[in-house]
């Protein structure tokens, strides 16, 4: 009998057992070891904040809408950022090129589930890379978030970028547009994030509770403002910010996931008389331009690829490995006490 996480409401977290599921053909039965928590996502459906709660998203419109047919509590299985082992494989794809085998550590999407069966095609190709540790294969999808937001930016070597927003997903963005040729300004409220964002490469480090960030953006580049700027902390004053800290026909990559009305966000200043771009950034696909090469198996290779040569340590964001058991306090912490972590796993080996 396995166990899965679930928010049975608005911050309420249970771990209940899960029953056990047949190995259906064309599929793969996978343990999990360790999985992800999203300090962005998965607390707005633990806050009860998610659009998802209360409209309806209609795929073939594109539209979020009214209905009584929104998702609603309990939530289940919540979680995008699993690694596990692989023990059983059914006996039509055993083999079949792609196909992980058995006692293959593997990464992918199962939410937070001591146990999974999935579609062998969910699973083809995603054996962990040799020699990088499984815990930094939990951050296969988190790294894909951050790596697109950073494509979206279009960063060009020696240009400026500002990142808003140093948390786990901010930290690999700063890491990643550093790698890209940028100099990043970090920028965050919280001193061990801004220090970390400084250990990644970020030539500066501002607290936005005391210095005005697009001042310092303007001292950095000579008045001419940043380049580009990404906003991952999904406040929309911070998104204000973001706009006013690039210069004339600057780029800002709104990627945070913003809940409720945008407080703060004044569209008739500096982004009307700066002519500022404004791109949003969502993991459901790449930039527009870059569509034809890029996707999000390629996102989520090259930032696992990045990590097994070391041009990024996903590990050293790892502050509490937690037994599932013991979920409840994960959350709370997250939601809570956000500048006591970065990146809280959820550690199955434990129990």
């Amino acid at each position: 009998m396995g166990t899965v996480v679930r928010f049975a409401g608005a911050r309420q977290v249970e771990v209940v057992e899960a029953g056990d599921e047949a190995l259906a053909p064309g599929s793969v039965r996978v343990r999990t070891l360790y999985s992800g928590i999203s300090a962005g996502t998965e607390l707005t459906a633990f806050r009860g904040t998610n659009p998802y709660l209360t409209r309806i998203w209609d795929e073939e419109r594109r539209l979020f809408v009214a209905g009584t047919e929104a998702t609603s509590y309990p939530l289940a299985g919540w979680g995008y950022s699993e690694v596990g082992v692989v023990t059983e494989v059914s006996a039509d794809v055993l083999g079949r090129p792609g196909v992980p085998a058995v006692d293959d550590v593997v990464w992918g999407i199962w939410g937070h589930r001591s146990e999974a069966v999935l579609p062998a095609s969910k699973l083809d190709d995603h054996v962990v890379p040799a020699g990088l540790d499984p815990l930094a294969a939990t951050f296969a999808r988190v790294g894909s978030v951050a790596l697109n937001a950073v494509l979206a930016a279009d960063v060009n070597l020696g240009e400026t970028a500002v990142v808003l927003g140093q948390g786990v997903i901010g930290l690999l963005a700063t890491r990643l547009a550093t790698l890209s040729g940028a100099r990043v300004i970090a920028c965050d409220a919280i001193p061990v994030r801004l220090a970390k964002a400084v250990e990644l490469g970020a030539v500066a480090a501002v607290d936005v509770t005391t210095a005005d960030v697009a001042e310092l953006a303007r001292s950095a580049t000579g008045g001419r403002g940043a380049d580009v700027a990404v906003e991952l902390s999904g406040s929309t004053r911070a998104l204000h910010e973001a706009i006013r800290s690039v210069g004339v026909g600057g780029r800002v990559v709104a990627a945070g996931f913003y809940q409720g009305e945008a407080v703060g966000l004044r569209l008739g200043e500096e982004f009307h008389h700066n002519r500022v771009e404004l791109v949003c950034s969502q993991i459901g696909g790449p930039p527009p331009r870059l569509a034809g090469r890029w996707d999000q198996d390629r996102m989520n290779r090259t930032f696992l690829r990045l990590a097994a040569e070391g041009a990024v340590d996903p590990v050293g964001l790892v502050t509490h490995r937690v037994r599932v058991a013991e979920a409840a306090a994960a959350y709370e912490l997250l939601d809570r006490r956000p500048a006591e972590a970065l990146q809280v796993v959820l550690d199955y080996t434990e129990d």
